[in-house]
């Protein structure tokens, strides 16, 4: 069996993304790792080859910053990266430059690459997913974020990246997954309160036709947490990797103050109540289909 680690970069740095400890977190499952990297305005390209290892091979792409529909921008650098994989591969790993995986879910998931090679009918392995928010020591839980998505996918040239690269489909219909017990850590959203409100500046740019790169970002230093519908305090321990960000930490989140100014409507609170209580989110957004789990 032969596995390959794909990822897209950019600006890194500038970003305050953990890239390099996303790569790492997953290597170790990789024979080779394509990390496509955008044209950068930091030290990224040096960071990516501070890694020191030889299964990482970097192309170098230019990001079209005319697509502006829906983040379309990151699906396109993502597919560049995933056909520059070696044909031999028999599954990619693909993981986004925000996101880690602890290494204690490492052995599960060889093995269920393992298990599964045979298995035709099963085209990807779906992951569940903490995401983290403002702070290491919290999580969020809402129905606008999505709970599972794909992140190891045969290698088939057919399968591409999907809208704004939260999944993927073959051609244009949904991938046949198995949903594994093993979970993405998304640290996407752990930032001090400027940090966040840069960040939500810098998504606008490749969602929006509004976006305006030349000009400066809002500012502020106070962020709107409304997205997320409950803060929960993680009680876990994070990816070995990740333990010098997490030292390095100097803001406090004041969770309670934010729980106070929280608004959530009556329907949503009462969808989250039957979540709770079910499991079932009613109205889902799936972009897969589950044959095994």
């Amino acid at each position: 069996m032969k596995v390959a680690g794909f990822t897209f970069i950019r600006n890194a740095v500038k970003n305050d993304y953990p890239v390099v400890e996303s790569i790492t977190s997953i290597l170790s499952l990789c024979d080779e790792f394509i990390v496509a990297l955008g044209k950068s305005d930091d030290e990224t390209e040096q960071l990516i080859k501070n890694i020191n290892s030889p299964k990482i091979k970097i192309i170098y792409t230019e990001w079209d910053k005319s697509l502006k529909n829906g983040g379309s921008v990151f699906a396109v650098e993502t597919d560049k990266a995933f056909a520059s994989i070696s044909t031999d591969a028999d599954w990619a790993f693909y993981i986004q430059g925000d996101e880690c995986v602890h290494e204690k879910y490492l052995p599960l998931i060889k093995k269920e690459m393992e298990d599964n090679l045979a298995d035709k009918g099963v085209e990807g392995l779906l992951f569940k997913y903490v995401h983290f928010y403002g702070s290491y020591d919290y999580y969020c839980e809402s129905r606008r974020w999505y709970r599972r998505e794909i992140r190891i996918i045969r290698n088939n040239k057919n399968i591409h990246s999907y809208r704004d690269a939260q999944g993927f489909r073959l051609n244009d219909r949904k991938i046949k997954v198995k949903l594994i017990d093993a979970y993405i850590y998304h640290y996407g959203w752990v930032k001090p309160p400027k940090g966040l409100v840069s960040k939500g500046y810098n998504f606008n740019q490749f969602y929006t036709e509004n976006g305006h790169p030349t000009d400066p970002p809002p500012a502020t230093d106070e962020f709107d947490y409304g997205n997320a519908d409950r803060m929960l305090r993680f009680k876990d321990t994070h990816p070995a990797v990740m333990q010098k960000r997490i030292d390095a930490v100097n803001w406090n989140l004041d969770v309670n103050k934010i729980e106070k100014n929280k608004k959530m409507s009556a329907r949503r609170r009462f969808l989250q109540v039957v979540e709770d209580l079910t499991g079932w989110r009613i109205g889902e957004y799936k972009n897969y289909e589950i044959v095994k789990q």
